[in-house]
């Protein structure tokens, strides 16, 4: 049989698994043995899966400790920031901090200390404490002015933040032109992906034509079995592929590009149907086929107008129901 299925590389052991181990060939433990999938187990129990940032159901972390949701928290609020906003906050700071230190001189209590005398409260000591605010900020540190008392724990917290919002405006001009690229990169990734699957889709529509023939030639039913069941594999994964498409809320794909693949989805479904109503009579359908068909048809019919979360156009709907409606068809 392995002969007829085209295995040139066969040998014999007459001993079976025995003269296989004396042999020196590899061998493989198996712990657990895979049984037939209960449909009651499919079933989801509980509260719905937590979904990861890309939306994929069932990615998301299971466990997270309360420090890590906090320092998401902080990393999220500012990414949220533009650089615009993140610069206009590092000079709020410093503007900030400046007024402390001359509303301290303000009210007597002179915080900084310019050439052995206090800044005073008038125009000229709020410009050193502009100036100071500044260079404290920067971390630049002439020395020209000192803090003392009180303000030396304004000049602390002032130069951390500043440091702090200052790094984050870096770290934005610097990862801008990364996320461009990595952006190009994840598009270029996802169209060679759009593109796999429409050719692999018409690589099974060939290989059920194939097969077609096969039955009509009378070939054996051990092939025309083993090629089925590889294309039936093959179009499973490619529709689940276009079904997660469909139902993930970040992903953009063209109109044309996801009507085509639609189409010849629809048209692959419909060549698998008129397949399996015209096997031989003595065909029997092994169980992982039985399994992959049932599959199959679950995933289709998941793919309708009214299934997906979002909205489409009337066009992708169309084909969307076409796929639903052949499904129902396949046995």
């Amino acid at each position: 049989m392995l002969h007829d299925l085209g295995y040139s590389n066969v040998r014999h052991y007459r001993g079976g698994i025995a003269d296989w181990v004396e042999s020196g060939e590899p061998t493989e433990s198996v712990t657990a043995t895979a049984s037939e999938p209960d449909p009651a187990a499919a079933t989801p129990a509980g509260p719905p899966l937590a979904a990861s940032p890309s939306g994929e159901i069932g990615r998301g972390p299971a466990r997270l400790s309360r420090m890590r949701q906090l320092d998401n928290s902080v990393l999220d609020l500012v990414q949220r920031r533009s650089t615009l906003q993140l610069f206009l906050i590092w000079i709020g700071t410093i503007l900030l901090s400046g007024s402390c230190y001359w509303l301290g001189a303000l009210i007597g209590d002179h915080g900084l200390v310019e050439g052995g005398r206090p800044v005073g409260a008038d125009l000229k000591g709020f410009a050193s404490a502009v100036y100071f605010s500044f260079v404290t900020a920067t971390s630049i540190g002439y020395g020209d002015i000192v803090p003392v008392g009180g303000a030396r724990v304004i000049a602390i917290a002032e130069a951390v933040t500043a440091l702090l919002v200052f790094g984050a405006v870096v770290a934005k001009f610097v990862s801008h032109r990364q996320e461009e690229l990595v952006s190009e990169i994840h598009r270029v990734t996802f169209d060679e992906r759009l593109d796999r699957v429409e050719t692999n889709l018409h690589l099974v529509i060939s290989e059920i034509l194939s097969i077609a023939s096969m039955c009509e030639a009378k070939a054996p039913l051990n092939r025309i079995s083993t090629r089925l069941e590889s294309a039936a594999l093959l179009f499973l994964g490619e529709l689940r592929t276009t079904r997660d498409l469909l139902y993930q809320p970040r992903l953009m794909v063209e109109e044309g590009v996801l009507a085509a693949i639609l189409a010849t989805l629809a048209s692959a479904l419909s060549v698998l149907s008129d397949l399996l109503a015209s096997l031989p009579p003595e065909f029997s359908r092994s169980q992982p086929f039985m399994i992959t068909l049932d599959r199959l048809t679950a995933l289709a019919q998941e793919i309708c107008g009214e299934c997906v979360p979002h909205t489409y156009t009337p066009r992708l709907v169309f084909w969307m129901d076409r796929i639903q409606a052949t499904a129902r068809q396949i046995k």
